[in-house]
């Protein structure tokens, strides 16, 4: 019985941690899951606390991957749940460990932090292995529109994260405490977690300009929500993006514009060896009078392609050398490890017939600006790469004085990707003190403000486009600066406590 009470609180604990996220978005409940969390694998044996937190980890990557199973099927979408819960079992097979070894009991206070160190050490390693890691659903992305949110400016996505669940940590401490009768750390636990909540409210965040204003056009062209089937569909795509710009141009027709962005894949054939594509993103870039930052794939590189963002000129020309390819290629999805092993899971493997080689430069271009007089330092950051602590962080600290997330969401159809792509968008701005514009093929598009605000917004599959005037930034916050040596700080902590709960002996009945 008490085995099926603690599945039972587990499947609560990941349904708490879905509901989170958007679309639903209850922030509350992220800490809320975290407790449950603690509270389940607590008493637990290490195998227990591992399969709780597996168990917790599925009812949550199920719903929250939704977006996978509608873009690749159902075997595919368990498999990458079943895989990324892992990360949550070890979190409660160390926890449990850790807890009967009476290593806690001596210092009760320490277990909401410890708890949340062995967390937050299990998103780091996720974000990293197998494949380059797969960051998507870290507890960080749930809380931006929260004061913990604000620590992102600070330390990144990872003391977000410690926060959340130290949070909840302190709540279950609290229900911990009420039943061994401590009534002053009951009282207590709640007190300090508020505070912890609130505290980050008294960081300075700004919008403040520093090196200027930049006015920039962005066009969301739109495509029939057909999933995978979008990718036959190259020209139409580059057509609907044309006519989005267009439209914005007869809307906004003295708009002095500095730079155009498409979105990531808006011209699928590479102009420079089209010339149909050639004479669309020209006409495009000539609506304006200014340069276009838009998505190609370059079958130039050695044994695949490139998914690339690039410039084009109003005289019909690229910019030369001022390009992006992408260095973190989405596994099973651009590129296709143990291709051979993968088709006996699904055969939609077989529609990657040329595979996405990452590059080899980061992710900083500078776009010259006659307005300004000046090269316009930009972050192209494309699709999935958002999810990345060190992509944006080393853009900006190259000189970037904005974002631009590019992003194709064409084959997640109506599903919650797009708007949780959206929340990784706005704590990168928090993250890096910089606007951030994320440009959709189809939605969701936004501009955001350096501290996280979304200012415009589009919807799933509509045309759509804006022209917004942003805040050109090039300090560096101290996560932008520290970050790397931050979650460093943090996954030697998480590989510290692992070691003492694998070499401590452990007590009690097995549960």
């Amino acid at each position: 019985m008490l085995i099926a009470r603690r599945v039972t609180s587990a499947a609560a604990g990941g349904l708490l941690m879905f509901i989170a996220f958007p679309d639903i978005g209850w922030w509350i409940a992220a800490p809320l899951a975290a407790a449950v969390m603690m509270l389940t694998v607590r008493g637990a044996t290490g195998r227990g606390g591992f399969g709780y937190g597996w168990i917790f980890g599925m009812v949550f990557f199920l719903g929250h991957l939704w977006w996978a199973y509608l873009a690749v099927g159902t075997v595919p979408w368990i498999a990458l749940a079943a895989a990324e819960s892992v990360a949550f079992g070890l979190v409660g097979w160390l926890h449990a460990r850790l807890v009967r070894s009476g290593r806690i009991e001596r210092a009760p206070w320490s277990e909401p932090f410890v708890f949340a160190a062995l967390w937050v050490g299990a998103e780091l390693l996720r974000s990293a292995v197998p494949f380059g890691g797969f960051p998507w659903g870290r507890i960080a992305f749930s809380s931006i529109d929260t004061p913990v949110a604000r620590l992102a400016w600070l330390g990144g996505a990872p003391l977000v994260s410690f926060a959340v669940v130290a949070a909840g940590g302190l709540a279950a401490l609290a229900v911990v405490s009420l039943r061994e009768r401590r009534f002053v750390t009951m009282l207590a636990a709640p007190v300090v977690a508020i505070v912890l909540w609130m505290a980050p409210m008294l960081l300075p965040l700004t919008s403040q300009a520093e090196t200027g204003t930049a006015t920039i056009a962005w066009a969301q062209g739109d495509l029939a929500n057909e999933g995978l089937d979008s990718f036959n569909r190259a020209r139409e795509v580059t057509h609907n993006h044309l006519l989005a710009t267009q439209d914005l141009g007869e809307r906004e027709p003295n708009a002095q514009v500095d730079l155009v962005i498409w979105p990531e894949n808006a011209s699928d054939i590479d102009p420079r060896a089209d010339s149909e594509t050639a004479q669309v993103v020209t006409d495009a870039a000539r609506v304006f009078d200014a340069p276009l930052l838009f998505g190609t794939n370059d079958f130039s590189a050695p044994g695949g392609r490139w998914n690339l963002s690039m410039v084009w000129l109003p005289s019909g020309e690229p910019l030369e050398g001022v390009d992006y390819a992408k260095q973190v290629p989405a596994a099973f999805a651009e590129y296709i490890p143990m291709r051979s092993f993968a088709r006996l899971f699904s055969d939609e493997v077989d529609r990657v017939t040329s595979e996405v080689i990452p590059g080899s430069d980061p992710a900083y271009l500078a776009i010259p600006s006659e307005r300004l007089g000046r090269d316009l330092g930009v972050g192209p950051i494309i699709c999935f790469e958002v999810a990345y602590d060190w992509v944006p962080r080393e853009a900006s600290r190259l000189g970037a004085e904005f974002l631009a997330v590019q992003t194709n969401n064409a084959t997640f159809g109506l599903t919650p990707e797009s708007t949780q792509q959206l929340q990784m968008s706005r704590l990168r701005a928090i993250e890096t003190g910089k606007a951030t514009l994320q440009v959709s093929t189809v939605g969701v598009s936004a501009v955001i403000s350096p501290t996280g605000k979304v200012l415009d917004e589009t919807e799933l599959f509509t045309r759509d486009g804006g022209v917004a005037t942003i805040p050109l930034r090039t300090s560096l916050t101290p996560a932008t600066h520290w970050g790397g040596p931050i979650s460093l700080v943090f996954a030697a902590a998480a590989g510290l406590l692992g070691l003492v709960a694998l070499t401590s002996r452990t007590r009690g009945k097995s549960v």
